[in-house]
């Protein structure tokens, strides 16, 4: 038996473990059969059945093996060159992060760090196959091999940084769940969560917002119905009918969806002010593979780090060129460092001058739906914000 065969043959293991492991209670891998029917009441005080109990239930068992093929440096970096196109799994209904047009087309912040892998990693920004997943099959697309990548919406977590199996790259856009619901009836900017008790609450199935929800209305004592949906254009659509009171996920969701389909008569607010939770996102991959890791986090970092010294898509030649040699080695200029990462010397140039840096990103995604970087968390690290990168040396 060759040595690459018993590499195969216990990566197929570890991954058929991996896989097992993903239907035993991580909330997002359940209540995947579409829309969930059945209504659940949270109860702060009482023993009625909650979100967290009805997740119980496991997910049908699946015998194929992982349709994983690995390139021959054994790293899912060499599949993607020898592939010659980056397999993105986006979300194709998020609004101003992976949203997808009536020409097919993706567009948002998570679709251009799409774009930004495959710039460094093949070259070109438009060698991507945009998966669209559902929050339910995000980390199956990922263990299977259909993915090879999430920039997906998806909050890192413990139970999914372990028991799930996947791997989280550097955050690139703090967020934090919020409520929306109309004025009219009685919300505002300044309403507490505590408002909402006997309210109709709807979002999605498979979800840490699902689980945020229904563990804040336990702590504070109050009784929701809790109605879940598989996709989020379902849950809009039931609000937009009047079957739900209160919507609820990501604060920049409801923001996205609130500038893009509010109608003309009604007047959404979204709150609390403080959001509920702490909802980190950024791209996903699979485990143990440094390799790839390392590919996906450089191309965040080096966003992050051409932001820091104002190098655009417009400069890079002129940074090319100048004389800050951290610019320089992250262009592929004297002292590059990609050619050991297993990258092109210029892929970080491909990827900021087809791209962007971060701030191009977030403002040609997040902008228009007036999301901005200016006092939020999102801010660069000089400016008091959590955008930071280790340095490029």
């Amino acid at each position: 038996m060759t040595a690459n065969l018993k590499r195969l043959i216990a990566l197929l293991a570890v991954l058929t473990l991996i896989a097992a492991a993903c239907g035993n209670g991580d909330d997002d891998d359940d209540n995947a059969g579409g829309v969930d029917n059945d209504t659940t009441t949270t109860e702060g005080d009482s023993g009625a059945e909650t979100t967290e109990e009805a997740m119980e239930e496991e997910p049908a068992e699946t015998t194929e093996a992982p349709d994983v093929t690995l390139g021959q440096g054994g790293s899912l970096l060499e599949t993607v060159i020898e592939r010659g196109t980056l397999k993105c799994g986006v979300s194709g209904a998020a609004v101003a992060f992976s949203f997808t047009q009536a020409d097919g087309s993706v567009t948002g912040i998570d679709a251009d760090y799409c774009r930004a892998v495959a710039a460094a990693v093949l070259g070109d920004a438009g060698a991507v196959e945009f998966v669209l997943l559902t929050a339910a099959e995000r980390f199956t697309a990922i263990q299977t091999g259909d993915a090879d990548v999430l920039f997906r919406s998806s909050t890192w977590t413990q139970s999914r940084d372990t028991d799930v199996g996947m791997d989280f790259g550097p955050t690139t856009y703090y967020d934090g769940q919020q409520l929306m619901a109309r004025a009219s009836d009685g919300f505002t900017g300044t309403s507490e969560v505590s408002e909402v008790d006997g309210a109709i609450v709807c979002t999605n199935a498979g979800t840490t917002t699902e689980t945020n929800i229904t563990e804040l209305a336990g702590t504070l004592g109050i009784s929701i119905t809790l109605n879940t949906f598989e996709d989020f254009n379902q849950v809009v659509d039931a609000f937009i009918s009047g079957a739900c009171d209160v919507i609820t996920t990501d604060g920049s969701g409801l923001v996205g969806r609130k500038a893009e389909q509010q109608p003309d008569d009604q007047d959404w607010v979204i709150f609390p002010p403080t959001p509920i939770s702490k909802e980190p996102l950024g791209p996903v991959y699979g485990q143990n593979d440094s390799k790839w890791a390392d590919a996906i986090n450089w191309v965040v970092y080096a966003t992050i780090i051409a932001d820091e010294y104002g190098v655009g898509s417009a400069d890079v030649d002129a940074a090319l060129a100048g004389d800050a040699p951290e610019m320089v080695r992250l262009l592929g200029g004297e002292g590059e460092l990609q050619s050991s990462m297993g990258l092109p010397a210029d892929a970080f140039y491909q990827t900021i001058s087809q791209v962007g840096n971060y701030s191009e990103i977030f403002e040609a995604n997040l902008g228009p739906v007036g999301l901005f970087r200016e006092g939020s968390a999102n801010a660069p690290w000089t400016e008091g914000g959590l955008i930071y990168s280790p340095p490029a040396r």
